[in-house]
């Protein structure tokens, strides 16, 4: 299945993991049909460079926001600032929470960022074409 995103979704997730790095970012695409409607930057209650996690307050002001507007969650995207653009172990057990979702990664590691999709259902891992329009 592609994921449909407009060129300025990839840009902003691009922009928010280098505002973020070194520690990584995260945030969440809401919208309906399998169309993005919005982006939603997160706070990474880790603060971590090597491990996300969605603010609860930021989660459930998304979460809110998108179900007033009758949206789904399409993607979670956070950041590696040092590694390739592939799920971990520990984005794979958390991915167990949303399992309808796609999982978008944006890698820092090289000169050039690497934004990739994915869907991670039962611990199974596939790589998703990304649809920029």
């Amino acid at each position: 299945m592609v994921l449909r995103l407009e060129r300025g979704y990839i840009d902003e997730m691009i922009a928010h993991a280098k505002e973020d790095a070194p520690n990584e970012c995260c945030g969440i695409i809401a919208g309906s049909d399998g169309d993005a409607r919005k982006l939603y930057r997160a706070v990474n209650a880790e603060a971590s460079p090597y491990r996300y996690s969605v603010e609860p307050r930021d989660l459930l002001r998304i979460h809110n926001d998108a179900d007033d507007r009758g949206w789904e969650f399409l993607a979670i995207y956070h950041s590696h600032t040092h590694t390739e653009a592939y799920p971990s172990p520990t984005d794979v057990r958390l991915a167990a929470g949303w399992p309808d979702a796609y999982y978008v990664l944006v890698s820092l590691m090289d000169a050039d960022p690497v934004v990739r999709a994915f869907r991670i259902i039962g611990g199974e891992v596939t790589e998703e074409p990304i649809e920029v329009r």
